[in-house]
Parts: C-alpha cells; sequence; structure tokens
C-alpha cells in the first residue's frame, strides 16, 4: 500500500483483466455503460490513459472524473455522456435467467457466468434451506448474491480475474417481503436490517447543544 503514491502503469495495466470481466458482464444483459475513472491526486496521465485506451477498445466509453478537488464540475462531462447515451437508447435489457428455473440453476448461471466460477457447492445448511425454498413455493424468486466485494469470487484472496473455482453456499435466506433469494457465500458479514420506524421519526429535535441518551434510540435527542 506504501507504493500507491509511485507511478506503476504495469500495475494498472495488470488490473484491466478485473476491469474486462466487468465490461463483459455489463454486455451480457444488453447494457452499455460509461466507465467512469476517479482521478487520485498521484495518478499520471500516462496510467488514466492505460485505462481510458482500454475501455475504447472494449467497445465502451469513459470519463475521467474529479469530484474530490472540483465538486460537481468534476463530473459534468460524464453526466453530459450519460445523458447523451440516455436519449440514443442504446440499452436493450435482457436477463440473465429464467426466474422458473430451478434455484440451483439460476445461481449456477450467475456463479459461471458473471463470477466466472467452474462448479457450485452447498453446505448442508444451504441444502436444507433449498428443501424449504422449494417446499413453500418460493424457487421462483430471482437471486441476489451475498459474497466479498473483494474479489469475483467468493474467497477474497483471489484478486484479479481468477477462473474455474468453486463457489460455496452456506446458506440461503428467503427474503419474501422484498422478493428475492439470497444464497450467502463465504465467511462475509452481512449490513445489519433497518428497523420498521426510522430512528429520526423517534426523534425529539431542539436548538440547544444537549447531547442525547445513545443508550435508548427511542428517546434519542438531535
Amino acid at each position: 500500500m506504501k507504493d500507491l503514491a509511485a507511478p506503476n502503469p504495469e500495475a494498472v495495466t495488470k488490473g484491466l483483466d478485473n476491469l474486462a470481466k466487468h465490461l463483459e458482464n455489463i454486455n451480457k444483459f444488453g447494457m452499455k455503460s460509461i466507465v467512469a475513472i476517479n482521478r487520485f491526486p498521484t495518478d499520471t496521465e500516462e496510467e488514466l490513459q492505460i485505462v481510458k485506451d482500454f475501455v475504447h477498445q472494449s467497445g465502451f466509453d469513459a470519463s475521467i472524473v474529479e469530484y474530490f478537488t472540483k465538486g460537481g464540475e468534476g463530473g459534468i462531462e460524464l453526466a453530459e455522456k450519460v445523458v447523451e447515451m440516455v436519449d440514443k437508447d442504446a440499452c436493450q435489457y435482457r436477463g440473465l435467467y429464467d426466474w422458473d428455473s430451478p434455484v440451483e440453476d439460476k445461481i449456477f448461471t450467475i456463479a459461471s457466468e458473471i463470477y466466472g466460477a467452474q462448479k457450485v457447492d452447498y453446505s448442508a445448511e444451504a441444502k436444507a434451506d433449498l428443501k424449504k425454498i422449494n417446499k413453500y413455493g418460493f424457487d421462483k424468486l430471482p437471486i441476489c448474491i451475498a459474497k466479498t466485494q473483494k474479489s469475483l469470487s467468493d474467497n477474497p484472496e483471489l484478486i484479479g480475474r481468477p477462473k474455474d473455482f468453486l463457489v460455496t453456499v452456506r446458506e440461503i435466506v428467503i427474503a419474501s417481503g422484498a422478493g428475492f433469494l439470497i444464497p450467502i457465500t463465504g465467511e462475509i458479514m452481512r449490513m445489519p436490517g433497518l428497523p420498521k420506524k426510522p430512528v429520526p421519526a423517534l426523534s425529539t429535535w431542539n436548538t440547544t447543544a444537549t447531547s442525547p441518551d445513545c443508550s435508548n434510540p427511542d428517546s434519542a435527542l438531535i
């Protein structure tokens, strides 16, 4: 990490495999995209141009954004390109799988087509969840896989563009209210659910500098 500030065009080029997979995935859905290249103060023009050229060669457009240093003005070009794309109606969305397909088939389609996995394995708990899903008629719901954000696989150590790996589903959560199934893979921490009543709705407001009683969210003072 200490070398991030040093120019390294070779490392940028090496990381393009990961970007290539994301662009490939966008195409699978019949969609187009503008790649926003976030300029850091230590980025060189050569490094930025490497990414931009690769994106263009892949059939996509790109825009260098500078929100951090320029605020909204740093993203005007990106916004204009997005509006232009929308006006051209360039996207023709198509789904990746049939919702009526078996749950295992839908999960494998995502794992193989989007992540690059060769096989999907299920823990005993996940297999029990599949039986429950089929028994109670939730098998037609779409899939939303929960996994690490650090890799295309479910293993955060597999960086870049790993191929032919195994994805392990350890449990499958039924989100019947939201309307999808959540296969949970690897060792990850999920975000906590939100309360039925937002905390601000239970809060009282005033203009004094009194500190809130954080131990009791129902009487929070903001």
